[in-house]
């Protein structure tokens, strides 16, 4: 059967709020319009919208190119939903220092929340010709690539992450995913190994190594893997386990107590794909 992206994001919002106060704006920066964007990316990290735009608002005041500032205004207005108001922002950001990866970054954030991919992926490649080691692009970029079925490419930006960013998961689980798309198991299982080896079993992990049990044929196994990750903090990866239990019970034609799992994820995740595969089975035996 198909397997599904079980990658999980980074943060898009988080990952791109800006506190430096470096070179990329115009000297002099007065300390005030520092101090200020820090605490205003603070709040909108803090989900305190109003608090961040009041005092990023002031920073700008005190610099009027104060580059990261505008960019954390952005920000600010798409978590708003002024989308129109953050393209502004964003864009006075870039023109104001285009060799800065942050306003590219947040741009293909806007992209992404308008769904306009083709554009996301132009602003992360172009937040990556600014600085290979943005993190939160490279990933972004490997995500995007590998959801239109661009599994080489995909692969080769998960790779690079583990490079530029050794200690995020999110490289090695992507490399993981794409060499099991690409048809290259016996790669995906080595690279698997030698995640868990560095980082333990994650709870991504572990649903990366249940899926390799699922295709051993190792069914009770896989489902133990599986339900040990139904319990997670974490909504998506919550209803991914319990689409997978349901896969390993619809292995060992136990179509009930599959039933039962799939409607589980589906309560959390009502389009998991993996459980609607389940219940369609299901439903036809």
């Amino acid at each position: 059967m198909r397997m599904f992206f079980a990658l999980v994001k980074l943060a898009l919002l988080g990952a791109a709020l800006v506190t430096m106060t470096g070179c990329s704006t115009v000297p002099p920066l007065p300390p005030k319009a520092a101090e200020l964007n820090r605490a205003g990316a603070e709040a909108l990290a803090n989900g305190d919208l109003e608090l961040a735009s009041a005092r990023l608002n002031v920073a700008i005041e005190y610099s009027p190119r104060f580059t990261e500032a505008w960019v954390n205004l952005g920000l600010v207005e798409m978590k708003k939903g002024n989308l129109e108001k953050a393209l502004k922002d964003l864009g006075k950001a870039r023109s104001l220092n285009p060799d800065l990866a942050a306003p590219h970054h947040a741009l293909g954030v806007l992209d992404e929340s308008r769904r306009k991919t083709d554009g996301a992926e132009k602003h992360y490649r172009a937040a990556l010709k600014v600085d290979p080691g943005f993190v939160s692009s490279r990933a972004n970029l490997g995500r995007l690539l590998f959801a239109r079925g661009a599994f080489g490419e995909a692969k080769e930006q998960f790779l690079r992450l583990t490079e530029v960013a050794p200690q995020e998961i999110a490289g090695f689980a992507g490399l993981v995913e794409c060499l099991i798309r690409l048809g290259r198991e016996g790669e995906a299982d080595d690279e698997l190994a030698k995640a868990r080896a560095r980082f333990g079993d994650t709870e991504e992990f572990l649903l990366l190594y249940g899926r390799q049990l699922l295709r051993r044929g190792v069914f009770v196994d896989a489902e133990q893997v599986f339900a040990s990750v139904t319990a997670s903090s974490d909504a998506e990866r919550r209803a991914s386990a319990w689409a997978w239990v349901a896969v390993a019970r619809l292995e060992r034609n136990e179509l009930s107590a599959a039933r039962v799992a799939a409607t589980e994820s589906q309560k959390i995740d009502s389009k998991n794909p993996v459980a609607g595969f389940v219940a369609r089975r299901v439903a036809v035996r």
